[in-house]
């Protein structure tokens, strides 16, 4: 049976990457390729991509399309997904595609704008040309960026499978009508068009990314006002825990650190923790224990509550870095907490993919008092690094995290939670038998995507049987 499977993302790493999407869209089609799928990824050719000219071949010119009631067209150009056999196909369109990033607007939440509306909505019928001309079995559409092409597939009568992952259901991709009317030559009546809403309705089959949030999506509470369509498509939604790449996350290779370690030699960790404490200008002291973040600054991922128990790990002597951008208020927040307490306190304002990588090495414990979590693959990454993860239990937190064992959890989104949760860590890090056991169960867990691509694999046999 073919394969002839098409990702088309947003975001795809180390190409072009924000956020955890463009770590799935590198990593899973990798997987995939060895187990026999024909998969390609699908991204736009943006300004900020950098890629060597004799990497890239132009595969045609001037493809049309109809786009904003005229005809447009894009280049197309290939090139591979680094140190891989995964064919990397770009759309190039100066006029969709051009600015300084990935994304128009600066939290890449949910579209809104003309810009973003344009940009997203071009490259949904760009793909679907590109799957034409290549005769794909399947578009995999990576959430709400590419979530409309099952509805314009249909639409059109295009004979196209569709599985569309949903990474993070808060995210919508809501336009005025105006926009998409204009743009697509559509006539939608409603005031906004949902572009994830009209995917979840049109898509052969959907798939969230863990178990427990594709049951969570279920209900009120986290169904993002989404939960009545997605009841009708229950028997069609699936949940498939994100992997890492552990070829690309991995302590005993990885460039980034100060020192390479594994478990037998974890004297070498603490190595990079010292290192981490002298690049943020923190007190070193391989003793101190030491807190770290990682992620956007924004009400889903629990900043609030982290600001609140900031007071207490400087009290009990630990330390606290982190890293990320995000909702004004709380960058303001954290910003202040550094300034008050320099020795403790460390908070780096942006995207930085080598000190993410020493921190997650040189850090005792990664936190993720999230209000919901799709999956987030932070504590994937950090038991890689031996850091213990604490985190709320919710989504694929609950499904990677065992508690007590590899991590801990907490229930009720409460700081006294959370911070319970942390004076129990705490206990077992002044415990040093203790403390190596739980360090050796975190870095023996395999987070690869070679279970995960197995049941993708099962999906895009279901759609094609």
């Amino acid at each position: 049976m073919s394969l002839k499977t098409l990702f088309i993302a947003s975001e795809c790493a180390p190409i072009a990457k924000i956020g955890g999407l463009a770590d799935v869209t590198g990593a899973l089609p990798k997987a995939l390729k060895p187990l026999g799928v024909d998969v390609s990824v699908i991204l736009p050719f943006y300004k900020v991509i950098k890629i060597k000219k004799n990497k890239l071949k132009l595969v045609k010119k001037n493809i049309p399309v109809i786009f904003n009631r005229k005809k447009e067209s894009f280049n197309l150009w290939k090139t591979f997904l680094p140190n891989t056999n995964v064919p990397l196909f770009l759309i190039e369109n100066k006029k969709y595609f051009s600015g300084k990033g990935v994304y128009v607007e600066s939290d890449a939440s949910s579209g809104g704008s003309e810009a973003e509306a344009g940009r997203f909505l071009f490259l949904s019928v760009a793909g679907i040309e590109i799957a034409k001309l290549m005769n794909a079995d399947i578009l995999h559409c990576q959430d709400w960026h590419t979530a409309i092409i099952p509805f314009i597939i249909k639409k059109e009568g295009h004979k196209i499978k569709t599985l569309l992952t949903i990474h993070n259901l808060g995210y919508q991709g809501i336009y005025p009508n105006k926009l998409v009317n204009k743009f697509l030559g559509t006539n939608f009546p409603e005031k906004n068009v949902n572009c994830l809403k009209l995917g979840i309705l049109n898509t052969d089959l959907l798939n969230t990314v863990s178990k427990t949030y594709s049951r969570e999506i279920l209900t009120k509470k986290y169904g993002e006002g989404l939960k009545k369509i997605l009841l009708k498509r229950k028997k069609d939604l699936s949940g498939i825990l994100n992997g890492i790449d552990q070829d690309r996350f991995n302590p005993k290779t990885d460039s980034s650190l100060k020192a390479n370690y594994s478990f037998s030699n974890l004297n070498k960790k603490k190595e990079n923790k010292i290192d981490l404490q002298r690049i943020l200008k923190l007190p070193q002291n391989q003793k101190t224990p030491l807190f770290s973040f990682i992620g956007r600054l924004t009400s889903q991922k629990g900043v609030d509550l982290i600001c609140k128990i900031a007071p207490f790990l400087v009290n009990s002597s630990c330390q606290l870095v982190v890293l990320g951008k995000g909702e004004r208020k709380y960058e303001k927040n954290l910003l202040k907490l550094a300034r008050k307490y320099k020795k403790n306190i460390s908070v780096k304002i942006k995207f930085d993919s080598a000190l993410a990588q020493n921190i997650y090495a040189g850090s005792d414990f990664f936190l993720m008092p999230s209000k919901f979590e799709p999956c987030g693959l932070g504590q994937l990454i950090s038991q890689r690094y031996g850091t213990i993860p604490i985190g709320r239990e919710t989504g694929g937190l609950s499904d990677t995290i065992r508690h007590g064992k590899t991590g801990f959890l907490f229930k009720e989104y409460k700081a006294e939670a959370f911070l319970r949760s942390i004076k129990r860590a705490l206990k077992f890090y002044q415990n040093e038998k203790e403390w190596k056991k739980l360090i050796e169960r975190a870095m023996k867990k395999d987070f690869s995507w070679k279970k995960s691509a197995k049941e993708y694999i099962k999906l895009y046999r279901k759609l094609l049987s």
